[in-house]
Order: C-alpha cells, then structure tokens, then sequence
C-alpha cells in the first residue's frame, strides 16, 4: 500500500510535514515523539492546539520541519473557525500532509459498535476527506493507537483508507509508545525536496519563548480544571526579564470571561492557581534549562475571544 516517492539523495533536504487530523487523534503526541521532546500541549481534552506549532528534526540528510495544526472539526464560534482555517492554511503550504487518525475508534463506527465520541471523530475524519478531495500534494495517512486495535480489523481498516485514493503511503503507529515512528522518519523524508536547512541542526523548535511559556501554562489549565472552563481562558506572557543570574521573571495573566471563572480558577486560599503556577514553573525551568520566577494572575476579560490581537500574537485570521 505504497507510491513511492523520489529516489533518496546524499544531498541536503528541507521540508515541512503538516499533521493534520481530527481533535484528539494523537497529533500533538506524534509531533513531540518525533521531535524527541515536549513542544505542543498534550491533554485528553479535544482542541488543545489553538495555532501550528513548529517542531524539527534531523533524520539522515533531511531536516522536517512539523506543523501541529490545530484539529479539523465543525467549529461553531470564531475561535473555532479561525483553528480550522489555521490548520488548512498549514496544509496547503506543506510539502507534505500526515493525516492522523485514531484507528481504533474509527474500526468501532464501522463495526456499528462506536464508544462514546467515536461518531464524532467519524465525522471529522470525513470532513478531513472532504478537503483532501481538491488537494494536489502527497499525504500519509498514519493509522495511530495500533496498540488497541486487532491486527485484523487494523488491516482491514488500512486498506478501506488506502483505496478512498488520498494517500500515498499508509504507516501504522502508536504515537505514545512510539511504535513504528522510525519507519515513518524514513518514509516522512523521503518526500522532502533538495535544498539546504532553514534552521541550525540541533534547533527543535521555532516557538518563541514567551509564547512557549504560555502554552506550558496553558496546557496546566487544561489539566486541573476539568470542566467548562479550560476553553473559555487564555494565558498571555506580559512580561519576560533575564537577571543578571542568569534566571528569568516571567509575568503571566490567565484571562477569563467571567467573575464565577476568576473564583474557579484561584480556587479555594489560592489552591488551584497555586498547583497551576507551580507545575508550569518546573516545566520552564526544564525546557527553558534556568531557574524561573513566574508571576500569575487572574483577570475577568469579558468576550476575549472576539479581540482581534488574541488571535493576531498566535497566527490566526480574526475574520475566518
């Protein structure tokens, strides 16, 4: 179930890989274990990624630069069009799309025996169909949580994909156990075009660093508050100051949409901003490999969502 893509070269190549896919497949998971470390925001809550996120690695001659785009769904406000129109716009100035979808979910509907949120993901995968159906350019279709999956229903459903005709490879993997992530290296590279690297080789990500800090932050939003909440907020970095130790301050605000959020998300004697502050400071000092002051407020900022500059700081289109 293969086309196989130019001969490969001894000279130097560069290209960027957009993953594509319904939220939740397992994209952020795929980029970070690719790349070797954590750069995108992985949760077990749908549309965690809000804008691509750049990350790089190095496989023989080749630098892939990877695109986590936000997931493919029905959004129903702007934020959510502005995600869906982000991760096409990735798409489509790839040199390659990885489309990646949960297997095991996928084989349940078509089994007639779907587990709640199946349908759904069902659908998204069919609206990622939709727009591959005008797309000229080379996609994988990465068959992810292979681990969960009988091999016989996981063949099957890789050959049912294969013959939709929108793939020119099928690679089977588990994202988070990084089973078959070597061969898709060598078949990811494969496609990439001749020409020099855009980035230094040990660089892993292009991600400023004030805006890696919010997602860090971010990403233990999600984690600690379960409910409502995590997708009506949004973090900004107000303020980074080196010290002449060597260590950073970084200032924070957690934004919210109502006065009811601000009491949720301080919690009762400051807990629950206190948990949160103190787990994204350990992830920065790790990823940022310094010691890190970090300062985080709360802030009631009514309709956040409809501010044009929220989206303009992370790549979005306001008007989506």
């Amino acid at each position: 179930m293969k086309n196989e893509a130019e001969n490969p070269s001894d000279e130097k190549k560069c290209g960027f890989v957009a993953i594509i896919g319904a939220p939740n497949a397992g994209k952020s998971t795929l980029v970070n274990n690719l790349i070797g470390q954590k750069i995108s925001i992985v949760t077990s809550k749908v549309q965690t990624t809000r804008f691509p996120v750049r990350g790089i690695f190095m496989h023989d001659q080749a630098q892939i630069i990877l695109i986590d785009t936000p997931g493919i769904f029905a959004p129903k406000e702007r934020l959510g069009r502005a995600m869906v129109a982000s991760a096409w716009g990735g798409a489509t100035d790839a040199d390659l799309l990885v489309h990646v979808v949960d297997a095991p979910s996928i084989s349940r509907v078509l089994k007639s025996t779907p587990q709640k949120g199946d349908k759904l993901n069902f659908e998204d995968v069919e609206r990622v169909h939709e727009g591959l159906k005008n797309y000229k350019g080379n996609v994988i279709l990465a068959l992810n949580k292979v681990d969960l999956i009988d091999k016989p229903e996981l063949f099957e459903l890789a050959k049912n994909m294969f013959d939709l005709g929108f793939y020119k490879e099928v690679v089977m993997i588990s994202a988070l156990n990084g089973s078959g992530l070597a061969q898709m290296k060598t078949k990811i590279a494969q496609y990439m075009p001749i020409g020099p690297w855009h980035y230094p080789e040990d660089q892993v990500a292009d991600l400023p660093l004030r805006m890696m800090a919010s997602e860090i932050t971010r990403e233990k939003v999600f984690l600690r508050l379960h409910e409502e909440l995590p997708y009506l907020s949004s973090v900004e970095t107000e303020n980074w100051k080196n010290n002449p130790d060597g260590s950073v301050r970084i200032d924070q605000t957690l934004y919210v949409g109502r006065e009811g959020h601000k009491a949720i998300a301080i919690g009762k004697g400051g807990e629950t901003l206190k948990w949160i502050s103190m787990n994204a400071r350990k992830e920065m000092c790790e990823s940022f490999e310094r010691e890190v002051h970090l300062f985080l407020h709360v802030k009631v900022r009514e309709n956040w969502m409809g501010d044009p500059r929220h989206y303009n700081e992370r790549g979005l289109d306001f008007n989506a």
